[in-house]
């Protein structure tokens, strides 16, 4: 199979914001640092990663070894600790927290990332039936690889005074090398952007974040403890603003809880303050991911295939990467990220599975030991980014809607135009300001919820964010 890569522009940016306020709540540092001088001023670090995937690849899976910054003098504080993996085709337009760190306060001009073993996964449709996943290695002109940033505008960490940080911007495009028929050779040479960026910088705001809870909140606490994917432990505040999606509530959190977070952290003690929680699962699993194939194509799904992009525990039949079959007993129970209320069930349901969407699900970990046969108690539809050109003549200013045809990954499973709506919560990005804005853009990614019209049968796409893309 030649898998030709068709997309204008594919960057995927892992921003890196530097929290230059002392980190007081005892957070332990998994950084280090050559310094010597033992009472050197700490801030707190975090790391915040998205991205945007190129044609055809599904993932883009690889150890990050390492990723420090330097001064002028030659002292390195780490900003990311561990060596975790990270596949930068996941997230698409949406921010994740990846880590947290206490760092040395200091100036610094140089960041140098290390990459180690990656592999590229692509989805492979030539079957003519249900999409399969393949994989190759990834190779790298050096291994381990370091490369290294100068920064035009030093990354200035202070103990006291605003954040300051850095984006970081993984160039997909120009670092997978295919051949002159357009075919992937799984030679990759890492292309990056780096900035410094301010604390106000929309960045630092967390889209989505996936973390198991530790244990129940105490009775009247307004926060509580959840372990991230690579295993430090953050605390979750929560307050009358915060949105609970579906039947979740602070009360109902048990230690077997998974929850998705999003919100921003807090400058005064680096905890998160949440906007949005919603339970992904109540029973010790979860996994998330696309939705590739479902079972039959109309009417009530019996089942349906989804490449699985996020997943825990690790420890059942199911492998990051891999698609998995999701048995429906027509039980479960379906809602929608950031939507409330009934509406949310009569747009999404299991009627309303769809190539294409992102979604996660939740279960028994004893429920998810066979990958064919998976079995669950929980659906939520997610944002996730679809890359795609305008309709000529399709914008509509006074209706908020625009057609586009989806491209890249997530074109191989949406068929023919999807109608975009914009509502008056849409954000827009990357030098669009407004729908006046998108009528002279050929090419941008949406980020928002797929669905399937319940009247019609028509595939709808809710923006929450409009992107330019060049």
């Amino acid at each position: 199979m030649l898998l030709k890569l068709n997309c204008k522009k594919a960057l995927i940016p892992v921003v890196l914001l530097v929290l230059a306020t002392v980190f007081e709540t005892g957070c332990s540092s998994g950084g280090s640092s050559n310094l010597t001088n033992t009472t050197t001023s700490t801030g707190s670090s975090f790391v915040v990663g998205t991205d945007a995937p190129m044609a055809s690849v599904a993932s883009f899976s690889v150890v990050v070894s390492g990723i420090s910054a330097t001064d002028s003098n030659g002292n390195t504080v780490q900003l990311i600790s561990g060596s975790p993996t990270v596949d930068f085709a996941r997230y698409n337009g949406l921010q994740t927290l990846l880590d947290m760190n206490d760092v040395n306060a200091g100036t610094y001009s140089n960041v140098a990332i290390t990459l180690g073993a990656a592999t590229i996964g692509y989805l492979d449709t030539s079957g003519g039936g249900a999409p399969t996943i393949q994989t190759m290695t990834a190779t790298f002109p050096n291994s381990p690889e370091v490369v290294t940033i100068p920064l035009d505008t030093p990354l200035v960490v202070a103990a006291s005074g605003a954040p300051a940080g850095l984006r970081v911007d993984f160039d997909l495009r120009k670092s997978i090398q295919v051949d002159s028929s357009g075919q992937i050779t799984g030679q990759v040479t890492p292309t990056f952007n780096v900035k410094a960026v301010t604390n106000s910088d929309g960045g630092a705001y967390i889209d989505e974040f996936d973390a198991a809870v530790v244990a129940a909140p105490a009775a009247g606490a307004q926060s509580f403890t959840v372990q991230g994917p690579h295993g430090r432990q953050f605390t979750v505040n929560v307050s009358g603003q915060t949105e609970w999606d579906g039947d979740a509530s602070l009360s109902a959190l048990t230690s077997s809880s998974i929850v998705q977070i999003s919100g921003a952290l807090d400058r005064a003690d680096a905890t998160i303050d949440a906007d949005e929680v919603t339970i992904l699962s109540q029973s010790g699993f979860y996994a998330a991911g696309q939705v590739t194939y479902v079972t039959p194509a109309t009417g009530a799904a019996s089942s349906f295939d989804l490449y699985v992009r996020g997943l825990l525990p690790t420890t059942t039949g199911l492998t990051l990467g891999q698609i998995a079959q999701i048995d429906l007993s027509g039980s479960e129970n379906y809602s929608i990220y950031w939507m409330h209320g009934p509406l949310a069930q009569f747009l999404f349901n299991q009627s309303g599975l769809v190539p294409g969407q992102h979604v996660a699900v939740g279960g028994p970990a004893s429920g998810a030991t066979n990958a064919q046969d998976v079995s669950v108690k929980r659906v939520t539809l997610r944002h996730w980014g679809y890359n795609g050109t305008i309709v000529a003549g399709s914008v509509n200013a006074g209706n908020d809607t625009f057609q586009m045809t989806v491209n890249g990954f997530a074109g191989l499973l949406v068929p023919g135009n999807v109608t975009v709506y914009v509502t008056d919560k849409t954000q827009f990005r990357d030098g669009l300001t407004s729908m006046g804005d998108v009528e002279g853009s050929a090419n941008v990614r949406v980020v928002g919820l797929l669905l399937k019209d319940p009247v019609s049968g028509n595939l709808v796409l809710v923006a929450h964010y409009v992107d330019a893309l060049s």
